[in-house]
């Protein structure tokens, strides 16, 4: 029998409908989110597989349940989770749109064979089916950690990107020596080389550390249920959940240790603000340097020469700003604001679970995506083609006062004062 068409008509139910209506999309919605429906999908799906083979839901039921959830999860209703991201509720409308979706079209897959239920009026209900076993308690943080853990590759593979895009400016001007400066006043010579490779140094250990704490979200909560008791959900139920988990991620998920813990508490996802948040400060430290060092060409110090993309000024002709630097900077400010929205939302739980998670996944969604951005931008736009000029680099190197620290060094500090004072105009 042909399956039928559910373009043209709602899949989702009263719960969804009251969650539009409560609950303005000022922000994002829930399908601006495809990593946190694929998520929530891939969450349906395994709990209905764990469900069938511990006898919580007939097979039939189960079967329609997993092939709608993977048709959610491959993107082909995206139009069906108009809920907005951040709501009311610790995430119940979150969860109940995707249980209603998944309900109906595991009903139409269902009655589209009969002969797959002993009853062809059989419907599959979103909460005595496709949410069986399950609470928003656990699901939800359990879609967070599923979808930050997705996002966060993209990110670090950025970062990476603009590591290595540093490490080939500094082989290609590693012998350039130029003046260093402390207190932005001349200090003694480095080479573009050693500068570059520093840099490229701060954004490997923030690589690792991302990874780190997004490593700390994959021991997940489901089969907590309720604020952690498990009431609802037959024993073993959450270790086959997150078996199958495994089998549709490819991760290598586990058990939350303490249930209680990970509902009530949510630093984990604050050490990942942080986490998103150090790169983030240090490339705005990056475009900062590159900013004043290619100021000017004529009043600046001229030394950094970066790629030349739009002009810079609707009433000057032949200024050019250093606009992927500017927009670095934007981008980290923007990053920080959003820890610290993730740091005031995890101080706000109370008692056994914080209600506060869909802020949290909203200002991590962002953080990550516009750390992304940032470092591909940068690296892509800025960096590759970013060049040193010799003639100012060798001019303001004359500034030097590496002489002088040798001086102090044979002759004293005293005296290599007086000969700076004598030397200075």
């Amino acid at each position: 029998m042909t399956e039928p068409d559910p373009r043209g008509a709602d899949l989702f139910g009263p719960q969804t409908r009251l969650a539009i209506d409560n609950f303005p999309a000022t922000g994002r919605r829930l399908d601006d989110v495809p990593e946190l429906l694929r998520a929530y999908a891939r969450i349906k799906a395994a709990s209905a597989l764990a469900n069938v083979e511990l006898g919580a839901v007939d097979a039939a039921r189960g079967s329609a349940i997993v092939r709608a959830a993977h048709e959610v999860a491959e993107g082909l209703h995206p139009d069906q989770f108009p809920t907005a991201l951040v709501q009311g509720g610790g995430g119940t409308s979150t969860n109940m749109n995707v249980n209603e979706v998944i309900a109906a079209r595991a009903t139409q897959l269902l009655l589209s064979d009969p002969g797959a239920a002993a009853d062809p009026t059989w419907t599959v209900h979103p909460n005595d089916h496709v949410n069986r076993s399950q609470s928003t308690n656990d699901t939800y943080p359990t879609a967070m950690a599923l979808t930050l853990l997705e996002l966060t590759q993209p990110a670090g593979h950025a970062l990476e990107v603009l590591e290595l895009a540093l490490l080939d400016r500094a082989r290609a001007f590693k012998d350039v020596a130029r003046l260093g400066r402390t207190c932005l006043q001349d200090a003694v010579p480095l080479t573009v080389g050693q500068t570059h490779t520093a840099q490229a140094a701060a954004l490997g250990r923030h690589r690792v550390d991302l990874a780190a704490a997004a490593e700390a979200l994959t021991a997940l909560p489901i089969g907590a249920t309720a604020i952690g008791t498990g009431v609802g959900a037959p024993d073993g139920f959450a270790e086959r959940a997150v078996h199958h988990l495994n089998e549709l991620t490819g991760r290598s998920l586990t058990t939350a240790p303490d249930y209680f813990d990970a509902l009530a508490h949510l630093d984990p996802y604050l050490s990942l603000a942080g986490a998103i948040v150090r790169p983030a400060v240090t490339m705005a430290k990056i475009a900062a340097d590159l900013r004043l060092l290619s100021s000017g060409p004529k009043g600046g110090l001229d030394e950094v020469r970066l790629p030349v993309l739009q002009a810079g000024s609707s009433i000057m002709p032949g200024k050019v700003n250093p606009v992927i630097p500017e927009l670095v900077m934007q981008y980290s400010y923007r990053i920080r604001g959003a820890a610290h929205t993730v740091e005031l939302a995890v101080a706000a739980g109370e008692l056994e679970l914080n209600v506060m998670e869909p802020v949290v996944l909203d200002a991590l969604v962002g953080s990550l995506s516009d750390l992304t951005v940032s470092a591909t931008t940068f690296a892509q736009k800025c960096v590759a083609g970013l060049t040193w000029n010799r003639a100012a680099v060798d001019r303001h190197l004359q500034g030097s006062l590496e002489r002088l620290v040798e001086d102090a060094g044979r002759l004293g500090y005293q005296h290599a004062t007086q000969r700076a004072a004598r030397n200075t105009p």
